[in-house]
């Protein structure tokens, strides 16, 4: 298994990161998938490119350009939103390893339907690889909104030079298109949690968390329904999964949807990132005391005392005093904003909460596991989704489901705008620090009002502009395209970087 990995990752990493490549410096489909642990090596090489990028860049710029984080530091150009066609930040490495993995995958289902391989063998892989294509493209679409889109198997000059041409696609046509070929694969998968499969790999959760996700951007509202309806007949009562379990140090807990996973394991989908860029080292009260486990004043024996720190993300006072107070018995409060650890005050604010530190973690290397998807997301989804659809007390039940585990007190109706407003209210306090509130800002078309409102670091207001909602395609990509590919929103504020 080790050796077809390393052969497989080896091929595939010749590939270019544009649009225009070279077809021969693919894994062909017409080897390597004769039996079915080369078939479960190209899929398990799949989900590579999902290290590369989620890292602390990538988490600063969906998590600490909102109303509910930000950071100080100025060397991060995330999080001051210092970003152009020409430098665009974490831009770069996300558009790369996104097309990085939606050409592993579609080189990989053409090896799938080539093998020999008995159909009921291999169709399940087939299904999980077009689900990992799925999140690339979620990814590119709710991070750079428009960007080509296609399924070929880059196979010839003539499909290489077609795929080089291709301009941006309407975000809301691609993930259309994704949805309906994941609600006609997702339902021949077992349907079962995440945690029950037997690699902990992308299974039927996560195809109809896609769904869901992908049709909440749409506003398709019905199907965003139909797909967390399955997801509640999975996972059931979410009071069986205590809250305790989101903190990232707990890996591939019940709850878990999609995880990014941070510890190799034979035969598995599991990898230790190679990489520096741990989330460890933005997330960890600061400044640390050189050689001590003490961050701000305070011992933290857990986390130890050989971690890095940079200039650290901090719950915004939105967060702190209107979204999550204290005083409302929210036990996901002290999850998610650390005041105290262990008893005794931190020297100068509030940090991000212990549900994202590492404990036992060597510089920033963080072997922590990144929880991308969890169940109480697409409950808040079904609220969500009920609410747009004026069935509001069918929105309060499941609003109250996530309410009920936090201990809060149960949401009476006041009106749709109110209910609308707490909904998206519970999405942070429930969903805080976990991979989306930009791409949540973004959809329901409020980013640039709420980040100017209550995201006080002083360079994000000096250089955020409406156009900043989705990143820029990088210029050098814009290059190899011929010039197809561009970033108006970017020139009409002058944001050419040249």
């Amino acid at each position: 298994m080790k050796n077809y990995i390393t052969i497989l990752a080896g091929l595939l990493l010749m590939a270019s990161c544009s649009l225009q490549e070279d077809p021969s410096a693919i894994v062909s489909p017409y080897q390597f998938f004769n039996t079915e642990v080369q078939v479960r090596a190209a899929v398990n090489g799949c989900y590579d490119p999902l290290n590369n990028f989620h890292d602390f860049r990538y988490y600063i710029a969906i998590e600490g350009t909102t109303d509910l984080a930000s950071t100080d530091g100025n060397s991060q150009k995330d999080g001051r939103m210092d970003i152009n066609p020409a430098s665009p930040g974490a831009g770069t490495v996300v558009w790369q390893q996104c097309w990085f993995g939606i050409r592993y995958c579609l080189s990989t289902l053409a090896g799938i339907d080539r093998s020999t391989l008995e159909d009921n063998v291999k169709a399940p892989y087939a299904v999980e690889t077009r689900i990992l294509l799925s999140y690339y493209y979620y990814v590119l679409t709710s991070f750079f909104g428009d960007v080509p889109f296609y399924e070929d198997y880059v196979e010839d000059d003539d499909i290489m030079n077609r795929i080089a041409r291709l301009g941006r696609m309407s975000a809301v046509e691609t993930r259309r298109t994704l949805i309906e070929e994941l609600k006609l694969y997702v339902p021949t998968l077992p349907q079962v949690r995440t945690h029950d499969q037997k690699m902990n790999n992308c299974g039927a959760a996560m195809g109809w968390m896609l769904i869901a996700k992908m049709a909440a951007w749409n506003k398709d509202w019905d199907d965003v329904i139909y797909a967390c309806e399955h997801l509640q007949a999975i996972y059931g009562d979410l009071s069986q999964y205590p809250y305790s379990d989101v903190c990232f140090r707990f890996k591939n807990t019940p709850e878990s949807i999609f995880e990014i996973n941070h510890e190799w394991e034979e035969g598995g989908i599991d990898y230790t990132p190679s990489n520096s860029l741990g989330l460890s080292a933005v997330v960890l009260p600061s400044p640390k005391t050189t050689g001590t486990d003490i961050y701000d004043g305070v011992s933290i024996p857990e986390v130890g005392d050989q971690a890095t720190c940079y200039t650290p993300l901090r719950p915004s006072n939105y967060m702190k005093r209107n979204v999550a107070p204290t005083g409302q018995g929210d036990i996901r409060r002290a999850f998610n904003i650390a005041t105290e650890w262990n008893g005794v005050k931190f020297k100068t604010r509030e940090w991000m909460g212990p549900k994202f530190w590492c404990f036992g973690v060597y510089k920033n290397h963080d072997s922590n596991n990144y929880k991308i998807f969890r169940y109480a997301d697409a409950l808040l989804l079904l609220a969500e989704a009920w609410c747009e659809k004026g069935d509001y007390n069918k929105s309060i039940e499941y609003l109250n489901m996530v309410r009920s585990r936090a201990e809060i007190e149960p949401y009476n109706f006041y009106g749709a705008v109110k209910l609308r407003g707490e909904i998206r209210d519970e999405r942070g306090r429930e969903l805080f620090g976990e991979w989306g509130r930009k791409f949540d800002l973004v959809r329901w078309g409020i980013w640039y009002d709420q980040v100017m409102a209550y995201n006080l670091y002083g360079l994000v207001q000096e250089n955020i502009r409406p156009c900043h909602e989705y990143y820029p395609i990088p210029d050098i990509q814009c290059v190899r395209s011929g010039g197809i590919l561009s970033n108006p929103e970017y020139d009409k504020y002058n944001l050419t970087g040249k």
